[in-house]
């Protein structure tokens, strides 16, 4: 049973909380206003708006050291909604790594709106969580989460693959924010 630590209690931390609870892990939820409280998880996860990353780690930064960080952010351009505000060959969650050398980020969740995640499916398909990371331990960690909590995973690689999640979760956020699909639907993985 794995202890996690979940800062933001919007929609993805709640989602992500409930899959962690379904499958028997501790689960401490914290909201980004309470720095004092210490995290208590061996694995936290950052859910909320990636502006407000910078301003978790400058405050926990020490906390975060030794543990599983897991990034879910979608950098997106929130004044335009056109673009993600990483350069091209990077990503929120490399960007994250660099900042907290001590500590193994996996990228997952982002790719998944949280209605899916909480409902377990897609249509009617099988909600996939994909995730990446350069810790194989980190991966194995919360892949285990994921599959305890009743959804399937796909390790899509390195950290370097967390651009490419990054842009399917921008990719279906504009979708949904144009009307063209649904906020409690997205996207299957079929295998």
């Amino acid at each position: 049973m794995a202890s996690i630590t979940i800062i933001g209690k919007g929609n993805i931390g709640s989602a992500v909380a409930t899959i962690a609870a379904k499958g028997g892990h501790d689960v401490q939820v914290l909201d980004t206003d309470t720095p004092d409280t210490a995290i208590t998880g061996d694995v936290v996860v950052l859910a909320v708006p990636h502006p407000a990353v910078a301003e978790i780690i400058g405050a926990r930064g020490e906390q975060l050291a030794g543990k599983i960080v897991v990034d879910p952010t979608n950098p997106v351009n929130f004044e335009t909604f056109d673009g993600l505000v990483v350069p091209a060959d990077s990503s929120k969650a490399a960007e994250i790594a660099a900042a907290l050398p001590d500590s193994k980020v996996v990228k997952a969740f982002n790719t998944n709106f949280a209605a899916t995640l909480v409902s377990g499916t897609v249509g009617t398909d099988p909600t996939t969580v994909l995730l990446a990371g350069d810790d194989a331990d980190a991966k194995a960690a919360v892949a285990a989460i994921v599959a305890d909590g009743g959804l399937a995973v796909i390790d899509a690689g390195s950290l370097k693959r967390a651009r490419e999640l990054e842009a399917v979760g921008f990719l279906q956020i504009t979708l949904a924010a144009a009307e063209k699909t649904s906020w409690v639907g997205g996207f299957a993985v079929v295998a």
